[in-house]
């Protein structure tokens, strides 16, 4: 019988190709499971772990799962009415927590290193009928990445990632620190921090850095280099330059290896942008982007001209990130806690400017004639985002530059002085401007921009029912 990949041909003969090279290495391997996952709306891994006898029929034929995962915010609460007519989300497909499949891409097949015979692959969701599931923000990505292809370029991208690394004292696992979300774990530094880049900090990290290092080359992911950063604790590990899928993909899985990796030992590693704990430093992510022209394959970003920082398509493409900043910022910094890191004269960016090999602007821009490596630093994000997200923002923001030949402003040399559009400095703020805004709504669709900002108000919601630290100490002795 037909099965469901090849009725609704959602395979290229390469990956059929490459499917029959998985189930052959599953075999000769000896492998006893394989953990099927897809990145969900906040970039989480989520999905089922199957036998391996069940990988042939699970390939070809998908394995099913409940379309309430989708419907999710990040306390794990269901935030549509899944149970009214269209789910919620005017689609019967999604009504009654009815079920879609997920259909393994088998160029995505890992064996994981720490998890003894053990298989994973990464997936797409479809439904029954073999369409695409428009909430999938890997296919999302995808269909962005199709239309930058179609207009002849390739998307570059190499990932700066900033986090911390704790020793885990207590996880809280009494019943009563369970919930939605549970209690947070206890933990300790493992360095004091401040000595930035120095070795005697990284020789402190050197054990949990060589559990780290090892698995995850172990796994095929490109890093490139294990950094100190500056706060206590906190570190940066930096991936060599990946093209169209391919560092999203680096992203999703680096940060669900790093985090099941580090607990297996002892270790908690979180991607948080700024956890409440003393004298702890704001984490970002620092996207390095650029385009190749697909008939040359030369970097299109390269300047022409001497004294040129990038070429005319990168200057549109600049353009296009800065007049989509404030939009953008949804995609970029996600969370409600991501907006504590916008802080003027810092190492992060608080308005939509760009600056020649500066630090403090939002789109550092390096490049010169001849320079291979020409491509702009995007210091918006934080480690927490969706990737396929944030990438696909970038993509829509640049060609809405390029389509309409927008150009920059000045470079910023002052760049907490610089006159400029503010960046949002909540969520609320950032989603207001999504909201509004034409070139995402067209480039990421009406109903998926929609259905975003559904999920990320209902955590805003929540968040403001909350009675804070502050509130508490400001007004309680007061009145």
């Amino acid at each position: 019988m037909e099965s469901f990949v090849d009725r609704h041909g959602l395979w290229t003969p390469e990956q059929q190709k490459q499917a029959r090279a998985v189930a052959k290495e599953v075999a000769e391997r000896g492998l006893g499971v394989i953990r099927l996952s897809f990145a969900d709306q906040h970039g989480i891994l989520r999905g089922k772990t199957i036998v391996a006898e069940e990988l042939g029929s699970a390939m070809r034929s998908g394995v099913g799962f409940t379309t309430t995962l989708l419907a999710k915010d990040t306390s794990h609460r269901t935030v549509f009415p899944v149970f009214t007519k269209g789910g919620g989300f005017s689609m019967p497909e999604m009504q009654g927590a009815a079920d879609i499949l997920m259909v393994p891409d088998p160029g995505s097949f890992r064996v994981l290193p720490w998890a003894p015979q053990t298989g994973w692959l990464l997936c797409d969701l479809y439904f029954a009928d073999g369409r695409p599931v428009p909430f999938s923000t890997r296919q999302l990505f995808r269909t962005v990445l199709e239309k930058l292809n179609g207009q002849g370029f390739d998307y570059v991208s190499g990932l700066e990632v900033e986090f911390h690394v704790f020793r885990l004292l207590d996880p809280k696992m009494a019943p009563s620190d369970a919930g939605q979300p549970g209690t947070p774990p206890d933990v300790a530094l493992l360095t004091q921090g401040y000595n930035y880049l120095t070795e005697l900090r990284y020789d402190q990290y050197d054990a949990v850095y060589e559990i780290l290092r090892k698995d995850i080359q172990a796994l095929g992911l490109p890093l490139r280099s294990m950094e100190v950063e500056f706060g206590p604790s906190q570190c940066e590990f930096t991936f060599r330059p990946g093209v169209n899928m391919e560092s999203a993909d680096t992203m999703v899985l680096f940060r669900s290896a790093a985090k099941q990796i580090a607990r297996r030992h002892g270790y908690h590693v979180t991607f948080m942008c700024r956890p409440k704990l003393p004298n702890i430093f704001s984490s970002g992510w620092h996207l390095h982007q650029s385009l190749t022209d697909r008939r040359t394959g030369e970097n299109a970003f390269i300047p022409q001209q001497e004294g040129e920082v990038l070429s005319p398509p990168g200057m549109q493409f600049l353009a296009g990130l800065l007049e989509h900043a404030p939009a953008s910022a949804a995609f970029a910094a996600p969370t409600i806690n991501a907006y504590r890191r916008y802080r003027p004269y810092s190492l992060a960016p608080d308005r939509a400017i760009w600056g020649r090999d500066n630090r403090g602007v939002m789109c550092r821009v390096l490049g010169a004639k001849g320079d291979p490596a020409s491509r702009i630093e995007n210091r918006l994000g934080e480690p927490a985002a969706n990737p396929y997200l944030y990438m696909a923002s970038q993509i829509v923001a640049g060609m809405d530059g390029m389509a309409r030949g927008l150009q920059p402003p000045a470079s910023a040399d002052a760049p907490y002085e610089t006159p400029a559009p503010a960046l949002p400095r909540s969520l609320e703020a950032a989603l207001a401007e999504l909201k509004h805004s034409a070139c995402y709504r067209t480039g990421l669709g009406e109903r998926f921009v929609d259905y975003f900002i559904h999920i990320k108000e209902a955590e805003i919601a929540r968040y403001q029912l909350e009675v804070s630290d502050w509130e508490h100490r400001e007004y309680f002795e007061l009145f």
